[in-house]
């Protein structure tokens, strides 16, 4: 069973309500090990010195901040612990907000908050009324020893904690070379508009994360468990060869390109996603595009 990262208090108001704050997300990575080519043996990394080449005990290694090219300002363990925040085990709700009005770009990453004993009528009280109002809850919180932004969001039977990003660090799209203006600067026609429409009417469908897999995962679980099978853990695994991609220009003929996807996703439900039946026919122009688009993974995994 998980175990809490913390059990404190959910605070707005005067109204305190005891949770424990636990992991909202499963990590699926896969983990490897650095090898010696040479005799299969891992390879162990260790802290040394830049200038002798020798090794650093932990006890020697102190924090320090390059505030120039090679000048450092040592911190102290008592400089940290000064300027950590002082209030932890506790989501202090400090405002409401429009769920609406928070870019996505904000959130970062899901927690979820649990009700201790006997704290269900404050906890569903909070989760309803979130949820009547359209409002989520902007509070600060410590986890392990930093403090962070987050938002207290009303989803199913849980109330869920999903961290959020200051907003000095989000980039500001303007930092980019973006194309402004209308679409007629762009000699984008009223048809080419309606029918890209049409397209994505044609593909819309309900939001149903479980249908979606990372498929680059299945695939090099794949190539592992051949390699495990085989002898020594050394065979050689022959890759599918990649499509030519096509060659590109700034010309796009977009009326044409519009015209076949709505032909071709006319022939193809968009509820049947790829994730759970691949269509029985395609067209060439889909055919090269998804290959494409899947060789840069098929050489990752080989």
């Amino acid at each position: 069973m998980a175990r809490p990262i913390w059990s404190g208090t959910l605070s707005f108001g005067l109204l305190n309500v005891p949770v424990a704050l636990m992991s909202g997300e499963r990590r699926t990575d896969l983990h490897f090990r650095m090898l010696d080519s040479r005799d299969k043996k891992p390879i162990r990394f260790e802290r040394v010195n830049a200038d002798t080449g020798e090794e650093v005990p932990w006890k020697e290694i102190v924090k320090a901040f390059e505030y120039d090219k090679g000048s450092y300002v040592v911190l102290e363990e008592a400089d940290i612990r000064s300027a950590a925040p002082e209030t932890h085990e506790t989501v202090e709700v400090e405002t409401f907000v429009d769920a609406a009005d928070i870019d996505p770009r904000y959130y970062e990453k899901p927690y979820i908050l649990v009700p201790g004993k006997k704290a269900e009528k404050g906890y569903v009280l909070l989760r309803e009324t979130l949820r009547a109002t359209g409002k989520v809850g902007i509070a600060r919180v410590v986890i392990r020893t930093r403090e962070y932004l987050s938002a207290v969001v009303p989803e199913g039977d849980a109330l869920v904690l999903l961290l959020l990003r200051y907003h000095q660090e989000l980039v500001d799209p303007e930092e980019y070379k973006l194309p402004t203006g209308s679409a007629k600067d762009y000699r984008i026609n009223p048809r080419e508009q309606e029918m890209a429409t049409q397209l994505i009417e044609s593909m819309a469908g309900e939001w149903k994360p479980q249908d979606f897999h990372d498929e680059f995962r299945a695939r090099l679980e794949a190539v592992l468990k051949k390699r495990i099978k085989a002898k020594g853990g050394t065979t050689r695994i022959e890759d599918t060869p990649a499509a030519h991609e096509e060659e590109t220009t700034n010309v796009v003929d977009f009326m044409s390109l519009l015209q076949k996807s709505l032909q071709a996703n006319k022939r193809t439900p968009a509820k049947k996603t790829a994730a759970k039946k691949a269509p029985a026919r395609k067209t060439a122009a889909k055919k090269a595009t998804k290959a494409a688009k899947k060789a840069p993974a098929r050489r990752k995994a080989g």
